[in-house]
């Protein structure tokens, strides 16, 4: 593989940042302590030169990150990148410069710690052998393991470029479909930091000092014990949507992670209690996806439907309201 950086270009807002911080912030899948020790190494460089974590940036410089920096020690993506597999995903739109794809729940978006193959990096490479010549074979952002839904992804360098810089200066239009627990009076912003459990280092939790992090959330249908949500990201923090809903105490249905447990309406036919109960991913669905073209810079906006299980989820939640009427 192509040895070639991945580069982003800092963004005005960032000004006056560290250029620890302002790495942390544009290289997202990144712990600030991996970016800092990278920093020092020379493997994260700024302009094309070393500097410290503490350095003041402006904006406009230029992060470089070496795709070959050592990953030993880190709590950064791990695993076969190089491995092209078979595997079960949709494509929405591809052209010479990105894809948009449409991933199931189940598959990883990249290997990593539990999940060394079969994810979506392994699956473009078998669709797409030349994404091997990209760091990270394109991928920009990511979505949880267990949330379906669509990601786009860069199929040239530039493109790369272009895409990464949009998403760190969050003009990418994200929506989401989700089911939480519990009767949903009206939708709210929920701009509340995040940041990693103190004690538990698979979770996320809000946390004062943790980085910002703003999810607008807007009511769509309301059940007896449920309701829909349409979540807008202005922010991409891990598990960002899972987060906040739990912390307006409604966590999605499925999401034991952060703290859902199943809760029935009252009286439940049979058959609401074996889907709830048998729904066991998170209720998660990324529904809408808009961006600028990284090369004609047109806006292209792409949808994706449902997907079988939670489309089941909904159409019970329905019958079971209607039922009760």
């Amino acid at each position: 593989m192509d040895s070639q950086p991945l580069e982003v270009e800092v963004p005005p807002h960032l000004a006056g940042e560290r250029a620890d911080r302002a790495a942390a912030l544009l290289f997202s899948d990144y712990s600030r302590a991996v970016l800092t020790r990278w920093m020092r190494q020379g493997a994260l460089t700024v302009d094309g030169r070393t500097a410290e974590p503490d350095r003041k940036v402006q904006g406009g410089e230029r992060l470089a990150l070496a795709p070959d920096a050592d990953l030993s020690g880190s709590d950064s993506p791990a695993g076969d990148w190089a491995a092209p597999q078979p595997v079960d995903f949709s494509i929405v739109h591809e052209d010479e410069h990105c894809l948009v794809v449409d991933k199931p729940a189940g598959i990883a978006v990249h290997p990593g710690a539990g999940n060394l193959d079969g994810t979506l990096v392994n699956g473009l490479l078998h669709h797409r052998p030349d994404l091997g010549k990209l760091p990270r074979a394109g991928i920009v952002h990511r979505i949880d393991m267990h949330t379906s839904g669509l990601l786009v992804v860069a199929a040239t360098l530039a493109a790369q470029r272009v895409l990464a810089e949009a998403i760190a200066a969050h003009v990418v239009g994200r929506r989401y479909f989700g089911v939480a627990e519990g009767e949903m009076i009206a939708g709210s912003t929920i701009d509340r930091p995040i940041g990693r459990d103190r004690r538990n280092r698979l979770r996320q939790q809000v946390r004062e000092d943790g980085r910002p992090a703003v999810t607008r959330v807007r009511v769509k249908e309301r059940y007896r014990a449920h309701t829909a949500i349409e979540a807008t990201l202005e922010t991409g923090r891990t598990h960002q949507i899972r987060v906040h809903m739990a912390s307006i105490g409604h966590p999605l249905v499925g999401d034991r992670r952060y703290g859902a447990r199943g809760r029935l309406p009252r009286a439940p036919h049979p058959e609401v209690i074996l889907t709830l109960r048998g729904f066991t991913r998170q209720a998660l669905h990324a529904a809408a996806l808009e961006f600028d073209h990284p090369a004609s810079g047109a806006r292209c906006a792409f949808e994706a439907p449902l997907p079988r299980d939670l489309a089941e989820l909904v159409a019970v939640l329905r019958q079971d309201r209607e039922s009760h009427r």
